[in-house]
């Protein structure tokens, strides 16, 4: 715990326009993976545009640490089909976490990061103060695969204890 900065909620939103790795269509789901931590969602069934929704918590001791996105394609006779791949630094949101902004008005854009070879961002990343809280939405371009993006967004998340940011 005395480590421990703090939780990264890492809310996947959806896929977009996913590989197809079945016949017609993919039973897609993610795994985010940090360091030796690993999270996954669900499975959507026949689906290349889907929808989790789903809220995925990382506990951050080192800021440092790329995040890692992996697709895959769930099946049943024989191993995952893998559906493609992305990294992200949390650096950029971690600093705009670190500037503590309080009152200012809801959707205040912070930091805007521009997608470059250096990263998977498929178009212009917001760090926004959003609600009370430090948001930033992305959609991370796959790689590894003919095509598909994943939509993401994350969010910081103080613990009592913690030694923090």
């Amino acid at each position: 715990m005395e480590n421990l900065l703090g939780l990264l909620r890492i809310r996947v939103i959806r896929g977009i326009n996913l590989a197809v790795r079945d016949v017609i269509s993919s039973d897609p789901y993610v795994i985010v993976r940090m360091g030796k931590q690993k999270v996954k969602t669900r499975v959507i069934k026949k689906n290349i545009n889907p929808e989790w929704n789903e809220e995925l918590t990382l506990s951050v001791a080192d800021s440092s640490i790329p995040i890692k996105i992996q697709v895959y394609d769930k099946d049943t006779f024989s191993l995952d089909d893998k559906m493609g791949d992305a990294e992200f630094d949390i650096g950029p949101f971690i600093e705009a976490v670190k500037m503590r902004i309080k009152n200012v008005p809801g959707n205040t854009i912070i930091t805007k990061i521009n997608p470059s070879r250096q990263n998977c961002l498929a178009e212009e990343s917001n760090i926004a103060w959003e609600n009370g809280k430090v948001i930033q939405h992305m959609i991370l371009r796959l790689r590894n695969v003919e095509r598909g993006e994943v939509e993401i967004q994350l969010e910081w998340i103080d613990i009592p204890g913690a030694k923090g940011l």
